[in-house]
């Protein structure tokens, strides 16, 4: 999978669930209904999407007693900008669109920004409901205010109330509402929508050498295309399941159907154990004693604020991958799992950063601890090291995705 095209192409967590289906399809796995009974083959590879979330598996060569689970984790969706369902306003001669912050955005940065539209429509066609996928043509902005008007933003900061100062420019005419040039851009009447703005900047790499990754939506998209390069490119039998989940809403909280705190991966891996005749309580106990590799980004530390970090446990961009540990387990890492992935990448010279936050200063989460709460299972947190993270623009170190990709690679074949 070509990244930077990934990273372009993936502007909604609809697009992304999309294009890693057409990849996983493109290596040969087949598409799965979650409604209709399932007749799974021994060696072969699967996948079953739900919403903008999925699971994409390989069956082992033959369940024995000694069959494990290996798993990895990551997420669709990112911080973003929705529009609301009656979102039009006309002020000051500009026809506006109101959003709702998603996520934990760096909304500031959302500002003076090309912003594309794009999400999904409900059609209904006949007596049918279609989700339609939808990337608008029309580009955006929200205006900063001018430091004539503001002379005190470089001293007092630049203060952003995202009730009244996020509307976005769509026109300077308002002679039809959103949803109409959405009806438009679609071709049908629509039942109901989920769009969103995006930066419609392309991605791109950066620095002298061409070192780093410029874009947005690197959190969590770099795991995403890590992961399924990995499962994608391990096709050699094995006694051992091979699992991949790609989930939404981790940048809520992940309490919905699609997410980690849902029940989409148990449910997932129920099916699976069932067609090698496994039941629940034997599943638990091979759970028990597999491993799941969550992934998801991490802190690099930024040259002009160092002392953000836990001076010990400072990763830097471009020195390696990352592994998170957590006391409170924020983070889902301990001792016996995270020593396997040491001896994984001590075996595949991929070199390892530690990530601790500071004492004083309390640290995000992943889907890493609602999957190990839930299913028993070891697990490690995970990341690529990045600058700007819920940035609408991120940035990434190409060495750290390359060992990121190395590791995946080896966690499926080993």
């Amino acid at each position: 999978m070509d990244l930077l095209k990934f990273l372009n192409d993936s502007v909604t967590p609809w697009h992304a669930a999309a294009n890693l289906a057409d990849e996983l399809k493109s290596r040969g796995f087949t598409p799965l209904k979650e409604a209709e009974p399932w007749k799974l083959s021994l060696n072969r590879a699967y996948f079953v999407e739900r919403g903008a979330a999925i699971f994409a598996f390989r069956t082992p060569c033959k369940w024995t007693p000694d069959t494990r689970f290996r798993l990895a984790s990551a997420h669709t969706d990112f911080p973003a900008l929705k529009i609301t369902p009656n979102p039009d306003k006309n002020v000051a001669g500009f026809h506006l669109l109101h959003p709702e912050v998603y996520g934990g955005a760096l909304i500031n940065t959302w500002f003076d920004r090309d912003l594309g539209i794009a999400g999904i429509a409900m059609v209904q066609n006949r007596d049918k409901l279609e989700r339609r996928l939808v990337r608008m043509s029309a580009l955006c902005r929200v205006p900063e205010l001018a430091i004539h008007l503001n002379r005190g933003v470089n001293d007092s900061g630049f203060q952003v109330n995202a009730q009244n100062h996020l509307n976005v420019c769509l026109s300077g005419a308002a002679s039809k509402l959103f949803v109409t040039s959405l009806e438009e851009e679609v071709g049908a009447k629509i039942v109901d929508f989920e769009m969103q703005f995006f930066d419609a900047q392309a991605a791109t790499f950066g620095g002298l050498s061409k070192e780093w990754i410029f874009s947005g939506r690197l959190d969590n998209l770099l795991s995403c295309e890590a992961i399924v390069n990995g499962i994608a490119l391990q096709s050699e039998e094995s006694e051992h399941l091979r699992g991949a989940f790609f989930f939404d809403n981790e940048e809520i909280g992940s309490e919905t159907r699609t997410g980690a705190a849902g029940n989409f991966a148990a449910a997932m891996l129920e099916r699976v154990a069932a067609s090698g005749e496994i039941s629940h309580g034997e599943l638990l106990g091979k759970l028990s004693d597999s491993i799941l590799l969550s992934l998801d980004v991490a802190h690099a530390t930024h040259p002009a604020y160092v002392e953000k970090m836990e001076p010990n446990h400072s990763p830097i961009l471009g020195k390696g991958i990352v592994l998170k540990t957590n006391a409170k387990k924020r983070y889902a890492s301990e001792a016996e799992s995270n020593a396997v992935v040491k001896i994984l990448c001590m075996q595949n010279e991929i070199p390892l950063q530690t990530f601790v936050s500071r004492n004083d200063m309390p640290c995000g989460s992943t889907v890493g601890p609602h999957l190990s709460a839930e299913l028993g299972i070891p697990t490690v947190d995970l990341g690529e090291a990045i600058l700007s993270m819920h940035s609408i623009r991120e940035m990434s170190a190409v060495f750290d995705h390359d060992g990121m990709q190395k590791l995946m690679s080896a966690f499926y074949k080993a």
